[in-house]
């Protein structure tokens, strides 16, 4: 029973530190496709593009990327980019990863990962926040303040080691995901020419004709 309490609490933890940013950047994604700057016309043919290589691009990253190659490169049970630098720190295979240029790539990922824990949460941050202005535009003078404050008190947080953060994240994202289900699933039913989106080929047209 404990082993099962533990197991269920690594699972809300994961969802919080790890799905967290997945569950939420294809939303802005799609926001920005046709919304943004780029404003794309909302034709049935830009939307199932879109829609594709979003799904494709998850399925590559989460499967291919992160449970394929990623979670393999190990360091006494640790995975990842900072398993890998930890080799390099402590002198481990240094010459034959260093040879191979396998050293800068882990440098250089290493490097990518710290600026991605800190543009990626400002990117999330403001991008929800800005939810307000549809409330009432007599919010929008809110929004950058707001954003600031949730910040700081995040990575205050955070500092308390990522524990406590996915204490906190796991079941927000929990009731996040459900919410996504409850509001999306009637609109498939309804709409269900959007699991079109699935073939990859609709992504391969997109970038063809955009690319």
């Amino acid at each position: 029973m404990e082993h099962k309490k533990i197991k269920l609490a690594l699972i809300v933890g994961a969802l919080g530190v790890v799905y967290g940013d997945i569950g939420t950047s294809p939303l802005y994604a799609l926001k920005q496709a046709f919304f943004g700057v780029l404003e794309l016309e909302r034709s049935a043919d830009n939307v199932l593009g879109i829609l594709s290589l979003i799904f494709w691009t998850l399925m590559i990253i989460v499967t291919v990327k992160y449970i394929g190659m990623i979670m393999k490169a190990e360091n006494h049970g640790e995975g990842g980019i900072f398993a890998l630098l930890a080799l390099i720190r402590e002198g481990q295979y240094t010459k034959k990863l260093a040879s191979a240029g396998i050293g800068a790539a882990i440098l250089f990922g290493a490097a990518m990962l710290f600026g991605d824990g800190l543009i990626t949460p400002a990117i999330s941050v403001l991008s929800a926040v800005e939810g307000l202005k549809m409330v009432t535009l007599g919010l929008e003078k809110f929004v950058v303040p707001l954003t600031i404050i949730i910040l700081v008190a995040l990575f205050l947080l955070q500092k308390k080691g990522s524990g406590r953060v996915d204490s906190w994240f796991g079941p927000i994202m929990i009731i996040w995901f459900l919410a996504l289900i409850f509001l999306g699933l009637p609109q498939i039913i309804n709409h269900p020419i959007v699991l079109q989106a699935l073939n990859p080929l609709f992504a391969l047209k997109f970038i063809g004709h955009f690319g």
